[in-house]
């Protein structure tokens, strides 16, 4: 027999909170609605329980008896309506994957899984965190399933799972290719929109979601909560961070006509409104409105639960330009950035913003405050452009390869450092940016309406696969200028897990609702791909070797202590005519008066160049890599370097070496 007690009811935390004589309930309610506690058995049946204590809106109540596992959920009533099951908006676990058939009815709404009463306990093992620098960090994007599900040194049963991600073979992966930072898409549980679940199909990636503090269970062998701190501690102990990324401008509830899930029925307050309309400043028809405090203290509770519970290392904030709204406009003191920046917990992991979204003036790349770094979509777009060719984006690409410094002073580096990428998972793979001149999302059922339309891409002669020799070499070179170059820009690189196994999605750019082969990364490689994964490795263990002693010594009151010198052909320093006539320079950087030299030597033509390298001190440089070719770290220069077509070559000088062999 399950009994109340007052007297231990108590309004905060909100959620379910057990301890050791029963669980206290807690619940904010805001609109006219009744609510009741449902407690559901092993069967499905429940009983229910009126929240009669009541503070500042807060419904809450403490049954003694519940322990971990014990299934509940709310139950409202809005005027005539007939009682309809909800989740609680704290939900930390569900009892199953999240699907309906549509339309959501309120008879419908009790067959949706149920929310679960969890005890945060957990067995950390005294493991630390990795702190890495921000300098240091290199974002490898992944999905939780898609990385493992076909990869058949994993056994079946763990494949597309959190257990799968922390495999022996993976951990082996991830040390030899240098993965030091994992960036998961969404793990919080995601409900299907409703047009995907009419066609049988799924969000795959995860960007819908039904509560904020649930890991998806759609990705669990048994029990998902403990099975992702596992995943969390295992990849600790191997150095790994884990960088959540998360949704909070918008929820599965759609707009004012979706299904009713949990926030809207509670407080429809929870979304900015347009005139009686919700807003829509995500293109998902619900914007969470930051600027008020039940819907900021969900989003900050959910923020440090991640942190105190899964020792989550940081999150990356899809759409964040709506996080820092204030009705239409944005502010860089919005309440949402002023809460962070006070939070002891918070301000303490790495904040990643996609500085943009669909609203007014949603374009904010660069405004965002102090502390908060942000994608740069800007580097992805000119090095597309210039890579493939294009004319006249050479000042540019010089502007994003030295860490796009007009928007990103140096004054403020690390902690301000640009996030670089190429590739993201809402675009094209690497492979198909070199394979595909066009987007084919026809499998979306959108008739390829969907999905970026500006993507900068080339086939080289082929549109898709091809034995084409000739066609096949130059997009293994374009692929390794684009990953030499996001390595070695200045900025935290962001690269996607996929691209280090030349996965290809067929050209679809837009993947978000294929949960099949198009997005399950494929682990049967041929010799080419097996090659590119290695020299991928040896890249970004290449640019922790030599890349973050430039970053620091270009960071902050030291800056403009160094050297920067941009070059001709020839070695002579460029003239502001140059800018616009060159398509083959030198970048020359040495760190303060007399220490370490790098030296970029970049190609864009079609035809070799010759560069005469530096030789003020009598340099002998070691080639990091060039573009060229597969090799790193083989070979020194130290009069000039033949440069092949299109390629671009990396070269490092230590005063203090004393190599004696030189190639020319």
């Amino acid at each position: 027999m399950r009994m109340r007690n007052d007297r231990l009811s108590r309004p905060y935390p909100l959620g379910a909170t057990p301890d050791s004589k029963g669980c206290n309930f807690s619940v904010y309610v805001a609109d006219d609605c009744q609510i009741q506690l449902a407690l559901f058995d092993h069967k499905g049946k429940c009983r229910t329980f009126p929240l009669t204590n009541e503070y500042a809106g807060i419904h809450y109540l403490y049954i003694e008896g519940i322990t971990a596992g014990q299934k509940y959920g709310y139950l409202i009533k809005q005027k005539e309506q007939r009682w309809h099951y909800i989740a609680d908006p704290y939900a930390k676990a569900l009892d199953g994957p999240l699907t309906y058939t549509p339309p959501l009815t309120t008879k419908k709404s009790f067959q949706l899984p149920k929310c679960v009463v969890v005890d945060d306990s957990f067995d950390w093992q005294d493991t630390d965190k990795p702190d890495i620098p921000r300098e240091a960090t290199v974002l490898f994007e992944t999905h939780v399933k898609g990385l493992t599900q076909t990869n058949q040194a994993i056994p079946a049963s763990l494949r597309g799972t959190y257990p799968g991600l922390v495999h022996p073979e993976m951990i082996k992966f991830y040390q030899a290719q240098g993965i030091r930072t994992l960036q998961f898409l969404p793990v919080a549980a995601c409900m299907h929109e409703t047009h995907l679940l009419e066609m049988n199909s799924v969000n795959y990636w995860g960007y819908n979601p039904y509560v904020f503090m649930a890991p998806d269970p759609r990705y669990a062998v048994k029990d998902a909560v403990t099975e992702f701190k596992t995943v969390v501690r295992e990849l600790h102990k191997a150095g790994i961070e884990v960088i959540l990324d998360v949704v909070y401008n918008h929820t599965a509830e759609g707009g004012g006509e979706g299904p009713l899930f949990n926030l809207r029925g509670l407080d429809s307050k929870y979304y900015l409104t347009s005139g009686p309309y919700f807003a829509n400043f995500t293109g998902c028809g619900n914007t969470v409105d930051l600027s008020y405090q039940p819907a900021l203290n969900l989003v900050m509770d959910t923020l440090r639960y991640w942190v105190k519970e899964y020792h989550i290392d940081g999150f990356r904030f899809d759409l964040a330009a709506t996080l820092g709204r204030n009705g239409e406009e944005f502010s860089q003191n919005a309440a949402f950035f002023m809460a962070v920046a006070q939070d002891p917990i918070l301000k303490q992991v790495k904040l990643i913003a996609e500085p943009w979204d669909i609203g007014p003036n949603g374009y904010q790349v660069g405004n965002f405050p102090f502390g908060w770094n942000e994608t740069n979509d800007k580097l992805r777009d000119i090095s597309r452009s210039f890579w493939r060719g294009d004319q006249g984006y050479l000042k540019e690409f010089a502007t994003r390869l030295m860490g796009s410094r007009d928007l990103y002073s140096a004054a403020n580096w690390p902690f301000k450092l640009t996030v670089n990428y190429i590739t993201y998972h809402d675009g094209f793979t690497l492979q198909d940016l070199v394979s595909y001149r066009h987007k084919h999302n026809e499998r979306n059922g959108e008739q390829n309406r969907d999905g970026h339309g500006d993507n900068r891409s080339e086939n080289y002669g082929a549109e898709g696969p091809t034995q084409d020799k000739t066609i096949c070499g130059v997009r293994a070179r374009q692929k390794r200028n684009f990953m030499a170059t996001v390595l070695f820009a200045f900025g935290m690189p962001h690269i996607l897990t996929a691209d280090l196994l030349s996965h290809s999605q067929q050209g679809n750019n837009n993947a978000y609702c294929q949960d099949n082969e198009i997005s399950w990364l494929n682990w049967a490689l041929n010799s080419e791909q097996q090659q590119f994964k290695d020299w991928c490795g040896a890249l970004v263990k290449t640019r922790e070797q030599f890349m973050i002693q430039f970053i620091d010594a270009f960071s902050g009151d030291s800056r403009n202590s160094n050297r920067v010198f941009w070059r001709r052909v020839d070695g002579k320093l460029m003239n502001q005519d140059d800018w616009n006539q060159l398509n083959s320079v030198a970048l020359h950087l040495g760190i303060g008066d007399d220490g370490a030299e790098l030296l970029y030597l970049i190609n864009q033509t079609k035809a070799p160049a010759r560069f005469s390298l530096p030789k003020d001190k009598s340099q002998q440089w070691q080639v990091i890599c060039d573009t060229n070719t597969f090799t790193i770290m083989e070979g020194t220069a130290s009069v000039e370097k033949l440069q092949p077509a299109m390629t671009m070559a990396i070269l490092y000088y230590d005063p203090s070496s004393n190599n004696t062999e030189t190639t020319t």
